[in-house]
């Protein structure tokens, strides 16, 4: 509490307190308040749309990439597929291009086949004329009819060998008197030469196979009535000539 006493002639003589100036704001400013609202609205719905935009670009972008990978993919697949369909077309026309030259091969064999089976024809009917009209052309001996000819004149060249082979001791043994009859056989009985064309046949197979029993080999042989085995034990093909022809 304050003790010194009041100067009613000094306080009238200060002057009064001055008043602070109340701030009014001018008419124009006190209008423009809520536009200035509305556009700060309108920025922040601007700014959210912006960034939804910018969501809505990135995530098209992403799509974007994805397509054009699919793109790219599907574009490789392609070039691909059009790469597998060349190569296919070449080789369907090399396929048809071989077979075509097969079928010009296949039909020049069957005019081949058919031009021997006419001269095989042919041989044979001068065979059975010439058998027709010697009657020693089939064999100089009666045999057992359950041993035919496996071909025209085996009978007549076997025994023609046998002959020639028993001529050729004989002379080789001073048996004069047997070798010239002998020989006088040979030379009355010439042999029809199938044995030897057979047996050179036979040989010929052989080494072409390079004397080598293999499956299709014995499938010939057996084709041809051939015997390759004795018992369980298979031949030599030295062995099969001796014992065939």
């Amino acid at each position: 509490m304050n003790d010194t006493p009041f100067n009613f002639n000094e306080f009238m003589r200060k002057p009064a307190p001055k008043k602070e100036p109340v701030a009014v704001e001018p008419p124009e400013i006190a209008a423009e308040a809520p536009e200035l609202e509305v556009q700060q609205v309108v920025v922040q719905e601007l700014a959210a749309d912006k960034a939804a935009l910018a969501a809505d670009y990135e995530n098209l972008s992403a799509h974007a990439a994805e397509l054009e990978n699919a793109v790219r993919t599907a574009q490789e697949e392609a070039q691909k597929l059009r790469k597998e369909l060349a190569e296919a077309r070449k080789t369907l026309e090399e396929a048809q291009n071989t077979l075509q030259e097969t079928r010009g091969a296949l039909s020049s064999t069957q005019n081949t086949l058919t031009q021997k089976e006419s001269e095989l024809a042919a041989q044979l009917a001068k065979e059975l004329d010439l058998q027709e009209r010697n009657p020693n052309a089939l064999a100089l001996l009666d045999r057992d009819v359950d041993l035919p000819d496996r071909f025209p004149g085996e009978t007549r060249d076997h025994v023609l060998e046998v002959i020639a082979a028993a001529r050729d001791k004989a002379e080789a043994e001073g048996r004069i008197r047997r070798a010239q009859i002998l020989e006088g056989v040979l030379v009355a009985n010439e042999p029809n030469g199938n044995l030897a064309k057979k047996r050179a046949a036979l040989e010929k197979f052989f080494n072409e196979n390079h004397n080598v029993m293999t499956g299709p080999v014995q499938a010939e042989l057996d084709r041809c009535g051939i015997s390759y085995k004795k018992g369980a034990e298979y031949l030599l093909p030295s062995e099969i000539l001796l014992r065939t022809y």
